[in-house]
């Protein structure tokens, strides 16, 4: 499906895009909007009719929603975030500009900013915060045939309709029933099929051990608890037991997700990695000049510096370069230990923030990567080795140049992650010191090796 759609965007042909977009199934577009670039989802997104596109919003994280939302016009993206569940609406809100935030729902509508305010005014990460609104609450006097009827009616509009909740005049909870004990309760089963009873109560068939939390209860202890009670929603009561909204299976699972890699970083003495990155990427792409002056020129000193110091090492082994050949490998030493670095660095960083690189298992996670970095320097070693002795005429300087690309692409590689891990412990700003750090110590450290390597192997003909 990616393939497709960037065909067509490239060949500029968005009328067999949008025909094409307009019968594929949302799952399908879902996975392949995940891989496309930011212009490029903007694309697809202006190209689904208005009911699909909602659809794909909200099933989008909040970084992708707001990189949308920025494309928008305003009356579009408060359509959108009025459209959104109420939970979902109020953690994007959390996620964007204070100024932006309450631009958005000032614009809501009256029942929807209702609501939100609602959410919004209890404390960060507790049941309350994450709960939705949209759930179906039946009465106990209620027949099954009307129980059925209302579900029917609201289904569309609601969060789940699975597990359902039974309410007194005041609101307060009462029980809990799903809604294939009401469609048993009703007489539909495998076995007889056409025979219904829908005059049975609703308060017979609940169950009056409702499981339920405190709107104050931690995000965290909500989510273990549908966990391990296997609950698809459990419900949130007020300090008066009146249900104000229930908390679902998803939203819990993307909890344990982000508490469990909060508690790996911390437990490995890291600080708020997430966190802070995105404070500094919001520096370094919006703040003033001289603010970005001050995080980024330090480390391109640095590696003035370090270029110098290069200048002096080929200096040190100008005896060396009487051999012209020498000269012309150079580059080659320095750029694929460069390429390596990069893709080290980047590996580690996003691993960290995505919570697949554990610290608290750095050493393993470090000694694959020296051993990937080694594998490739092999392979990439051998490889320009023998280019090298069939090119210039000269076995002993493929030799210099293999050796040497295997030395630096696993230096490379080893920088690659232990710089960012160094920089991240001690909370300096990795995106913008991790690679001029590893270019300078790898620039220095590659060429002491390939005049070394040089020197050794063919030091009989310089």
């Amino acid at each position: 499906m990616k393939e497709i759609i960037l065909t067509h965007i490239k060949n500029k042909d968005m009328e067999t895009l949008k025909t094409l977009l307009s019968t594929a199934e949302e799952l399908e577009i879902l996975y392949a909007f995940h891989s496309l670039t930011s212009d490029e989802q903007v694309i697809v997104f202006r190209l689904l009719s208005k009911d699909h596109a909602l659809r794909l919003f909200e099933e989008l994280d909040t970084d992708m929603q707001q990189n949308l939302l920025h494309s928008f016009a305003d009356d579009r993206a408060i359509e959108f975030v009025n459209e959104l569940a109420p939970d979902d609406r109020v953690r994007l809100l959390d996620e964007l500009p204070a100024s932006v935030a309450k631009k958005l729902i000032n614009a809501l509508s009256h029942e929807e900013r209702e609501i939100t305010n609602l959410l919004m005014g209890y404390a960060p990460e507790t049941a309350g915060r994450i709960m939705t609104t949209e759930y179906i609450s039946l009465k106990r006097d209620m027949t099954v045939e009307q129980a059925l009827e209302k579900i029917s009616a609201q289904a569309k509009d609601k969060e789940t309709v699975y597990t359902l909740f039974v309410t007194d005049s005041a609101k307060k909870l009462e029980g809990v029933l799903t809604l294939k004990g009401l469609l048993i309760a009703r007489g539909i089963s495998a076995t007889n099929i056409g025979h219904t009873d829908g005059n049975a109560l609703v308060g017979d068939i609940m169950s009056k051990n409702a499981i339920s939390v405190p709107t104050d209860t931690d995000q965290e202890e909500v989510a273990r608890i549908l966990q391990e009670l296997d609950l698809l929603a459990i419900p949130v009561v007020d300090k008066e037991h009146r249900l104000v909204g229930i908390v679902t299976i998803d939203d819990a699972i993307d909890i344990l997700e982000e508490e469990a890699t909060e508690d790996i970083l911390d437990a490995a003495g890291f600080v708020d990695v997430k966190g802070n990155e995105t404070g500094r990427s919001e520096l370094l792409v919006n703040g003033s000049t001289w603010k970005i002056w001050r995080v980024r020129l330090p480390f391109l000193l640095i590696t003035l510096g370090a270029g110098i110091l290069a200048g002096g090492v080929i200096e040190w082994f100008e005896d060396a370069l009487s051999l012209a050949a020498v000269a012309v490998f150079i580059p080659l030493i320095m750029d694929m230990g460069g390429n390596v670095g990069t893709q080290s660095s980047t590996v580690f960083a996003r691993g960290v923030v995505l919570g697949h690189i554990q610290p608290a298992k750095f050493m393993k996670h470090f000694v694959k990567e020296i051993w990937i970095g080694f594998s490739m320097g092999v392979l990439i070693g051998t490889a320009a080795g023998i280019i090298t002795a069939l090119w210039q005429g000269i076995p002993l300087l493929g030799l210099a140049v293999g050796i040497s690309l295997v030395a630096t692409m696993t230096l490379a590689s080893l920088l690659g992650f232990l710089v960012p891990f160094v920089l991240i412990r001690f909370n300096v700003d990795q995106a913008a010191g991790s690679a001029p750090i590893i270019t300078s110590i790898k620039d220095i450290a590659g060429l002491v090796i390939y005049f070394a390597s040089v020197s050794i192997f063919l030091g009989y003909m310089l």
